[in-house]
């Protein structure tokens, strides 16, 4: 492994965490900014958006939904990180996620699943290019199982 290499991976890792901390704040345009112009948000078995915008509009849904229905707290906590391919144009990369929330009377974890992304270097950064999202499972009385 060389420098080039140690950086490509370190900018991804940056772009993990810039997304889950978007995602934690429902900041939905810094979220959205972690994409390409292009980018593709699919989630399994629901719903796809492509560009910035329709992924805005996609996750957007709490903000018009009664007081309350956003959960106070959301942590994201992504694992197992792998890096599935490397070039200096497309990484592939595949990693676990857990969602824990304080929705209501639930407190604790609300849904998990993994990750499989593509993502393309834009800016001196890396964005998605491609996010696959599929939720493996979700608490029947959590913040997710309600969406």
């Amino acid at each position: 492994m060389d420098i080039a290499e140690l950086v490509i991976r370190e900018r991804v890792r940056d772009t993990y965490a810039a997304y889950t901390h978007a995602g934690d704040r429902f900041r939905l345009e810094e979220l959205a900014d972690c994409f390409a112009a292009d980018g593709v948000l699919e989630i399994k078995g629901s719903r796809t958006a492509v560009g910035r915008a329709a992924i805005v509009a996609t996750l957007g849904g709490g903000r018009d939904r009664p007081a309350g229905a956003v959960p106070p707290q959301v942590r994201h906590f992504v694992t197992n990180l792998r890096f599935d391919a490397i070039a200096p144009d497309r990484v592939e990369t595949s990693a676990y996620f857990c969602v824990i929330t304080h929705h209501g009377e639930h407190l604790g974890v609300d849904h998990w699943g993994r990750y499989r992304d593509v993502l393309t270097p834009a800016e001196d950064r890396w964005v998605f290019a491609h996010r696959l999202v599929r939720v493996d499972a979700a608490m029947p009385a959590g913040w997710y199982a309600g969406r």
